[in-house]
């Protein structure tokens, strides 16, 4: 599900199709050329979605797409409060459900975080499954019983530390919901100078050494759109995986070699006429 967006033009009375002439922006001096009337127009139009972008909390690094983004459903506006300032938004909220502002900010970064963490299952599934056929661990794993398998402590051990890391990354991140820029674990170094805080991208040295998320706002935006849209195929990749370990009793790339050698017989519809 494609999440919305947080803001809006609600300021300058947009609707998502209409030209942002409509906010009235003042003109160009008449001394500038067209080309240099232009780039201050331009100009002027980012800092503008930027600005609304911030009024709703939103990253005050992203460029906030434009009303003439593609939409789910081609040639029917966005709600008022879909203006593109966050990654994935496609206009898609059918239910009004991002209509509060608050409530939109925290689906957003819950859509974020869960659609990390299935990328990281997703990985997690494939990963060892590979490993066991290439003779590097232990043959015959399957994820669906790993639990059941010896590690190197008992699973209270293992289930008390993981609750407690969990706990206290969680807690940190919660934090920084409620105050953006309050957890602050960047190094200071003399004439280096430390990323914004933005919620849900952190970035610095922990988590972006090779600085890809703090260049000009377009390729950032671009960037963390490829990201939510991963996760948001690594959720459905991870339901696709839980539906055969149900219906098969195999891990995905049993299934995926099955289908290759028998696509007629071994696909998704022989699932349901042989239970």
């Amino acid at each position: 599900m494609a999440l919305p967006s947080a803001g809006s033009f609600a300021a300058c009375s947009l609707q998502p199709r209409v030209s942002i002439r409509a906010c009235h922006a003042p003109r160009p001096p008449p001394h500038l050329q067209p080309g240099a009337a232009a780039a201050v127009s331009s100009a002027r139009t980012r800092q503008q979605r930027r600005a609304n972008a911030t009024k709703g909390g939103v990253s005050t690094v992203c460029e906030p797409l434009g009303p003439d983004r593609p939409v789910w459903f081609p040639g029917k506006p966005a709600p008022p409060w879909l203006d593109g300032s966050l990654p994935g938004d496609f206009g898609f909220d059918p239910l009004g459900l991002g209509s509060d502002p608050e409530s939109l900010r925290w689906f957003a970064q819950a859509e974020l975080m869960h659609g990390r963490w299935a990328m990281l299952a997703a990985a997690g599934i494939l990963i060892p499954d590979l490993l066991a056929r290439w003779g590097f661990i232990d043959a015959g794993y399957s994820w669906f019983d790993a639990g059941s398998r010896e590690y190197f402590a008992d699973p209270w051990t293992l289930f008390i530390s993981q609750m407690a890391l969990m706990g206290w990354a969680e807690s940190r991140r919660w934090a920084d919901i409620l105050k953006p820029g309050c957890v602050d674990i960047e190094p200071r170094f003399p004439n280096r100078k430390n990323p914004v805080p933005d919620v849900g991208y952190p970035g610095g040295i922990w988590f972006d050494w090779a600085n890809w998320g703090r260049g000009s706002p377009e390729p950032v935006m671009v960037l963390r759109t490829k990201e939510i849209k991963n996760g948001r195929l690594a959720m459905l990749a991870f339901v696709g995986f839980w539906f055969q370990a149900v219906y098969t009793g195999q891990g995905p790339i049993d299934n995926l070699l099955a289908h290759l050698a028998d696509p007629g017989h071994c696909n998704i519809f022989s699932a349901f006429t042989s239970h």
